[in-house]
């Protein structure tokens, strides 16, 4: 077991010490926190809206790999974030 002797110091000193200490945590924490987004599901019509596109374009995107489909209960569905994320910069 490891003792801790604290010379020339008060309580209060200590107490102080140790509230700035996790007031600088906490201020830390507020500054760099990103609460977690839940994910965001589109259908094939509202990604085709999104995108003004036709559904067939979506379909030949899908099966060429440039958007990543998910299936559910016999529906498709695509992730708002890889839709996003798939849009790239066109060099100019």
């Amino acid at each position: 077991m490891k003792s801790v002797q604290l010379i020339q110091i008060t309580p209060e000193q200590l107490q102080d010490a140790i509230v700035d200490g996790v007031k600088n945590q906490l201020d830390d924490l507020k500054n760099h926190f990103q609460p977690k987004e839940p994910t965001e599901y589109l259908t094939r019509a509202e990604v085709r809206e999104l995108l003004k596109v036709d559904l067939s374009t979506i379909h030949n995107w899908t099966k060429r790999g440039k958007i990543q489909a998910y299936g559910c209960g016999g529906r498709v569905y695509y992730k708002r974030s890889e839709i996003d994320s798939a849009i790239i910069p066109l060099n100019q």
